[in-house]
């Protein structure tokens, strides 16, 4: 699956999750998810849950930690479905 087909399908989990004060116009590769999307903890926890079910894979604690920006996610994501470590 390629950087694009991932992102296609990660960008309307991650809409489901942003406050009213973020543009959804606003999101990019390179955008925090939380700083910047401003997407609390307890969402943050409900997105990597919709992704493992959308993508039929397991996030790890470790990848937990790793998960900042949209492309960390897109790049965990690759490598799960790709069954190689991140």
């Amino acid at each position: 699956m390629t950087t694009e087909e991932i992102y296609e399908k990660l960008l309307p989990i991650v809409k489901t999750y942003l406050p009213d004060d973020v543009d959804q116009k606003d999101i990019n590769l390179d955008s925090d998810l939380t700083k910047e999307l401003n997407i609390n903890s307890a969402h943050l926890v409900d997105v990597v849950l919709d992704a493992e079910d959308t993508f039929d894979i397991e996030f790890a604690n470790e990848d937990m930690e790793k998960l900042r920006t949209i492309n960390d996610a897109i790049e965990i994501i690759k490598h799960k479905l790709n069954n190689e470590s991140v």
